[in-house]
C-alpha cells in the first residue's frame, strides 16, 4: 500500500501541489467488484483546501488517473455502519449517498480517522459520524495559528507521527539548492561523509554568527522596548479622547433614533392613508349603480327594444356589482354589507318583473297564434312561429341574466314556456295532420271520418281504435284474395283481385296517379314539420342560453310528466331522464314541446298503409331520406331521433306489407272449372316490382327493397308449384310453363340486379316445364308404328343384329308395311288437328305462348319421324318401305292447322 501511495503522491498530486494524507482501497456496494482508491488530500498553499478524491486505475496500461473529486465541506455524513463488530462498509455523504466496501476494516478506520482529524483542524467538526468507534475519534490538542508550521513540513495535527515520519519528497526549489550546493563542493558525490562533515561545520559557523547577531542587537532591541513604551501611552490618550466622543455621539444617536422612529409613525400613517383611500375607491367605483340602472330595473319599459336594451345594460352593471371580488374584511364593512342586500333587492324586483312579463308573452303568443290557425285549415301548411321568436329574442340576455342569477325564476320560465308551446303546437299540428288525411282520402272535414275507408261498421270501428295508438296495426281484408277465381277471358287486372286490396276496394280504384298523390302529401308533410321544428330549435337554443354551459341543473325535467303518450322509444315511461348536458336538455324540452309529433305522423302512415299497403314504400323512401338528412345534420337532435323511431314503425310496416303478400300467395284458392293461366299473385309481383322500382330509384334504403324482392320472388315460385300442383283442370307443366315465363319477362324487363339468379332459375324451369308438356301432350300419335319400332329396339338391345330383325316373325317387312298403312296423312293430320285444339284448350291467352308450344311440338313430331326412318333404313334396308307421309307434309299440315285456328 505504502508503493502505491508514493506513485499517486509522485503521479497525480505532487502536480496539483497537493499533499496525500490517508488512502482506502474500496468498490462499490452490490456492484461488479471494480476497485478504486479513495484518497484524502490537501493543498500545500494557504488557504488550505481538503478534498476526498476518487482514483482509478487505467484498463489500458499500469498508470492511474483522477476520477472525480469532492471539497470535504460538501461532506455531511461518514455512516461507519457499525461501532462494534468489524465491518469493511462505510457510506458517504455528499450531494448523495454513496456506498463503499474497504479491502479491509484496519484502512477503513485509518481513513475515517484521518477525515475526522481533517473535519475537526479545517472545519470545525462541521460533519457527523455515524456508527464510528469511539477510540477512533479522539480530540486533538488545542493548537494555535502560529504553532501550525508552514511550507510543505506542516502536519494535519499535533499528533500526526506517522505523517511526520514519513518520507517527505523534495520540491523543485530543494532540489535547487542542493544542486548548486553539490556543485560548490567537488567531494560531495565522490565523498558523502566528507561532504556531510563541511556541511556541519558551515551550520556551525551560521549558528555561531546567529547567536553574535542577536547579541549584538540588544541595544536596538531596548530602543525598541522604550519606543513600545511611548506608544502605548499615546494610544492611552487617543482611547479617552475617543471615549469623550463616543458619549457624544451617544446622545446624538438618541435624537435620531427618535427622529427615525417619527419620520416611520408618519410614513406608516401615510401608507394607512392611502390604503384605505384605495379600498374607499374600489368600494365606490365597483359597488356604486347608476341611477339610470336603479331606474331601469324598477320601472324600466319591458316592451320596446329602448326599453328593453336599457334593461340589459342595467340588469348587466347589476349582475357585475354582485359579482365584485371583494378584498378580506369588506363583507364586515356595514356599509357594504347594506349595499349587497339593495343590491339583492333590485335583483329580485326585477326577477320577478322579468318572469311575469315573459309569461304574459308565451300566454299573448298563444292566444294570437291560436287566431291565425283557421287560415291553415284548408292549406296543407304550418303557421310561421318566426314573429314570435324575433320578439322573444330581444330578451336572450336576460334570460341568459336570469338565468345566472336566479335559476329558479329561470326554470319556472323554461318549464312555462314548454306548457304554453305544447298547446299550442298540439292545436297547430293535430289540425294540420286532419288536414293531411283528409286531402290523403279525399273526404270533407265536417265528416270528420277522413281516417277511415268505406267498410263495413265493424271494420270501421277496428280501424279507428288502431289510428288512436302508435303500434301502427294494420287490419286489412284478404277475402279477395282467398275467394279468387281465375276468369277464361278478359283483362289481367279483371282476372285477379290486387293485392293493394286491403280494405275491399277494388284495385282500379287505386291507380298511379292516387299514389302519386299520397307522396306529394307525405312528402308536403313532412317538408313543414322539419323546418318548423328546426326553427324552435335553434330558438330554444338561442333564447335558454343553452349552448354556453356544459353542467345544468336536470330538476326540472326529472319530475316532469308527459301525457302525451310514448313520444320515442327511449321515453317510452312518460318521464324525462335526468340530462348531463346542453343538448340533452334542448332535446327534453321539444320532446315536451312537440309530445304529439311522432303519434300523429304513426297515425297518418297507419292511415296511408290502410289506405293503400303499397304506400309504405313511398314512406319508406321518404321517412328514410328525411332522417339520413336530420342524421348529417345533428344525429342527436329531436329531429333525428323522432324520425328515426317513426321510420322503424314504416319499415315494419313495410315487412308486414310484404309478408302479407306471401300469406295472401300461400291462401290463393283457383278454381277447378277454368283453366288457372297466369297467376294473381305472380300478376301482383310484376305490379309491385315495377313500382317499386320506380319509387326506389336512387333511394337510400335499396337494401331493404332488395330483401323484400328476394322473399317475394321466394314465395312466388314456391306457390307457383304449390298452384301447378293442386291443379285439376290445367295440367301442372301448363301452370309452370306460363307462371314462370311470366316471371321470366318481368325480370328480364327490370333487369333487377338482386335478382339475377332467380331470372335464370325462372327461364330454366319455364324451359324444362315447355319441354315436358310438349312431350306430354304430344304423347305417341303413331301408337301402333311406335309399338312395332320399340319391339325392334328390344331385339336389337338383346343382341339381334339391326340387318337380321327383318327375319324376326313379328317384325318382318310385312308386319312393317300393315303398321304404316294404318297412318296415312290424312289420319296424321287429323291428329295434330285435335291436339292443337286440346292445347289451345289448356293455355291462357294472356301470356301468348300457343304458337310457341305447336312449334315445339311440330319439332318433336318431326324429331320422331325422322328416328322412325332411321330404324327403317337401318333394320330394313333396300326394303323400299317407306311413310305414307313425308315431313314436308308434317310442315304444311302444322301450318294448315294453326292458321286454320
Amino acid at each position: 500500500m505504502t508503493a502505491i501511495k508514493h506513485a499517486l503522491q509522485r503521479d497525480i498530486f505532487t502536480p496539483n501541489d497537493e499533499r496525500l494524507l490517508s488512502i482506502v482501497n474500496v468498490c462499490k456496494a452490490g456492484k461488479k467488484k471494480k476497485n478504486c482508491f479513495l484518497c484524502a488530500t490537501v493543498t500545500t498553499e494557504r488557504p488550505v483546501q481538503v478534498k476526498v478524491v476518487k482514483v482509478k486505475k487505467s484498463d489500458k496500461g499500469d498508470f492511474y488517473k483522477r476520477q472525480i473529486a469532492w471539497a470535504l465541506r460538501d461532506l455531511a455524513v461518514v455512516d461507519a455502519k457499525d461501532a462494534i463488530k468489524e465491518n469493511p462498509e462505510f457510506d458517504l455523504h455528499f450531494e448523495k449517498v454513496y456506498k463503499w466496501v474497504a479491502s479491509s476494516t484496519a484502512e477503513k478506520n485509518a481513513f475515517i480517522s484521518c477525515i475526522w482529524k481533517l473535519n475537526q483542524r479545517y472545519l470545525r467538526k462541521k460533519i457527523d459520524f455515524v456508527n464510528v468507534s469511539s477510540q477512533l475519534l479522539e480530540e486533538l490538542p488545542k493548537v494555535t495559528e502560529e504553532s501550525v508550521p508552514s511550507g510543505e513540513n506542516q502536519s494535519v495535527a499535533g499528533g500526526d507521527e506517522e505523517a511526520v515520519d514519513e518520507y517527505q519528497e523534495l520540491n523543485a526549489r530543494e532540489e535547487q539548492d542542493i544542486e548548486i550546493m553539490m556543485e560548490g563542493c567537488e567531494c560531495a558525490i565522490s565523498n558523502a561523509e566528507a561532504f556531510a562533515e563541511k556541511l556541519s561545520r558551515e551550520l556551525q559557523v551560521l549558528d555561531g554568527a546567529n547567536i553574535q547577531s542577536i547579541m549584538a542587537s540588544e541595544k536596538q532591541v531596548n530602543t525598541l522596548m522604550q519606543l513600545l513604551d511611548e506608544a502605548l501611552t499615546e494610544v492611552d490618550q487617543i482611547e479617552l479622547k475617543l471615549s469623550s466622543y463616543e458619549e457624544m455621539l451617544q446622545s446624538v444617536k438618541e435624537q435620531m433614533d427618535q427622529i427615525s422612529e417619527s419620520n416611520h409613525l408618519i410614513h406608516l400613517s401615510n401608507t394607512n392613508n392611502v390604503k384605505l383611500l384605495s379600498e374607499i375607491e374600489f368600494l365606490v367605483n365597483h359597488m356604486d349603480l347608476a341611477k339610470g340602472h336603479i331606474k331601469a330595473l324598477q320601472e324600466g319599459d319591458l316592451v320596446s327594444s329602448r326599453g328593453i336594451e336599457a334593461c340589459t345594460n342595467a340588469a348587466d352593471a347589476l349582475l357585475q356589482c354582485m359579482n365584485v371580488a371583494l378584498r378580506p374584511g369588506h363583507d364586515m364593512l356595514l356599509a357594504v354589507k347594506q349595499q349587497q342586500q339593495r343590491f339583492s333587492d333590485l335583483r329580485e324586483h326585477f326577477a320577478r318583473r322579468l318572469a311575469s312579463h315573459l309569461n304574459n308573452v308565451f300566454v299573448q303568443q298563444g292566444h294570437d297564434q291560436s287566431s291565425t290557425l283557421a287560415q291553415h285549415s284548408v292549406e296543407l301548411t304550418l303557421p310561421n312561429h318566426h314573429p314570435f321568436h324575433r320578439d322573444l329574442l330581444r330578451y336572450a340576455k336576460l334570460m341568459e341574466w336570469l338565468k345566472s342569477t336566479d335559476y329558479g325564476k329561470y326554470e319556472g320560465l323554461t318549464k312555462n314556456y314548454m306548457d304554453y308551446l305544447s298547446r299550442l303546437y298540439e292545436r297547430e299540428i293535430k289540425d294540420f295532420f286532419e288536414v293531411a288525411k283528409m286531402k290523403m282520402t279525399g273526404t270533407s272535414k265536417e265528416s270528420k271520418k277522413f281516417a277511415t275507408l268505406p267498410r263495413k261498421e265493424s271494420a270501421v270501428k277496428q280501424e279507428t281504435e288502431s289510428l288512436h295508438g302508435s303500434s301502427g296495426k294494420l287490419t286489412g281484408s284478404t277475402s279477395s284474395l282467398n275467394k279468387l277465381s281465375v276468369q277464361s277471358s278478359g283483362s289481367r287486372r279483371s282476372q285477379s283481385s290486387s293485392l293493394l286490396d286491403m280494405g275491399n276496394m277494388s284495385a282500379s280504384d287505386l291507380d298511379v296517379a292516387d299514389r302519386t298523390k299520397f307522396d306529394k302529401i307525405f312528402e308536403q308533410v313532412l317538408s313543414e314539420l322539419e323546418p318548423l321544428c328546426l326553427a324552435e330549435q335553434d330558438f330554444i337554443s338561442k333564447f335558454f342560453k343553452l349552448q354556453q354551459h356544459q353542467n345544468m341543473s336536470a330538476s326540472m325535467t326529472e319530475t316532469e310528466d308527459l301525457d302525451g303518450g310514448s313520444l320515442s322509444r327511449q321515453h317510452s315511461s312518460g318521464t324525462l331522464l335526468p340530462v348531463s348536458s346542453e343538448k340533452d336538455m334542448i332535446r327534453q324540452m321539444m320532446i315536451k314541446i312537440f309530445r304529439c309529433i311522432e303519434p300523429e305522423l304513426n297515425n297518418l302512415i297507419a292511415l296511408g298503409d290502410k289506405v293503400d299497403s303499397f304506400n309504405s314504400l313511398y314512406m319508406l323512401v321518404k321517412m328514410s331520406h328525411h332522417v339520413w338528412t336530420a342524421q348529417n345534420v345533428d344525429p342527436a337532435s329531436f329531429l333525428s331521433t323522432t324520425l328515426g323511431n317513426v321510420l322503424v314503425t314504416v319499415k315494419r310496416n313495410f315487412d308486414k306489407c310484404i309478408s302479407n303478400q306471401i300469406r295472401q300467395m300461400e291462401e290463393v284458392k283457383i278454381s277447378k272449372k277454368s283453366k288457372v293461366g297466369i297467376l294473381p299473385f305472380v300478376a301482383e309481383f310484376e305490379e309491385f316490382a315495377g313500382l317499386a322500382e320506380s319509387i326506389f330509384k336512387n333511394a337510400e334504403r335499396r337494401g331493404d327493397l332488395d330483401k323484400a324482392y328476394t322473399k317475394l320472388i321466394r314465395g312466388v315460385f314456391i306457390n307457383v308449384e304449390k298452384v301447378a300442383n293442386e291443379s285439376q283442370k290445367t295440367p301442372r307443366d301448363v301452370v309452370m310453363m306460363e307462371n314462370f315465363h311470366h316471371i321470366f319477362a318481368t325480370l328480364s324487363r327490370l333487369k333487377i340486379s338482386c335478382l339475377e339468379a332467380e331470372k335464370k332459375e325462372a327461364k330454366q324451369k319455364y324451359t324444362d316445364h315447355l319441354q315436358s308438356y310438349v312431350i306430354y301432350s304430344l304423347g305417341q300419335p303413331l301408337e301402333k308404328l311406335n309399338h312395332f319400332f320399340e319391339g325392334v329396339e328390344a331385339r336389337v338391345a338383346q343382341g339381334i343384329r339391326e340387318e337380321e330383325v327383318s327375319y324376326q316373325l313379328a317384325f318382318n317387312k310385312q308386319e312393317l308395311r300393315k303398321v304404316i298403312k294404318e297412318y296415312p296423312g290424312k289420319e296424321v293430320k287429323k291428329g295434330l288437328d285435335n291436339l292443337y285444339k286440346k292445347v289451345d284448350k289448356h293455355l291462357c291467352e294472356e301470356e301468348n305462348l300457343l304458337q310457341v308450344v305447336w312449334h315445339s311440338m311440330q319439332d318433336e313430331f318431326i324429331r320422331q319421324y325422322k328416328h322412325f326412318e332411321g330404324l327403317i333404313a337401318r333394320c330394313y334396308p333396300g326394303s323400299g318401305v317407306t311413310m305414307e307421309f313425308t315431313i314436308q307434309d308434317i310442315l304444311d299440315y302444322c301450318s294448315s292447322i294453326a292458321q286454320s285456328h
